[in-house]
């Protein structure tokens, strides 16, 4: 008999096969982040996009920049561990 495998492992490798696993991180990124983040900052949240393994965040508030830019890098590492794996390398705000 064939050792199981969860039905999450298959779905991904079969999504990774056919390319659409980027399009599936960028929709959970932006997710993770507006729950990780708060209202706050979801409200002042022009724009949120996602390309080699970076994630772009564009606010309309100077001191919400400011104030992000400081906390980015735990940022980063709390959207990994809720992923349950390395996809963002770094976060850069416009």
């Amino acid at each position: 008999m064939p050792k199981e495998k969860p039905l999450k492992k298959t779905i991904d490798k079969l999504l990774r096969a056919y390319g659409y696993q980027d399009q599936l991180d960028e929709i959970e990124l932006i997710k993770i982040y507006q729950e990780l983040v708060g209202k706050l900052f979801k409200n002042h949240t022009q724009k949120i996009w996602f390309k080699s393994k970076i994630l772009y965040i564009k606010l309309d508030s100077a001191s919400l920049k400011q104030e992000l830019s400081y906390v980015k890098e735990g940022l980063v590492e709390k959207i990994n561990r809720e992923l349950g794996r390395k996809v963002v390398d770094k976060i850069v705000i416009k």
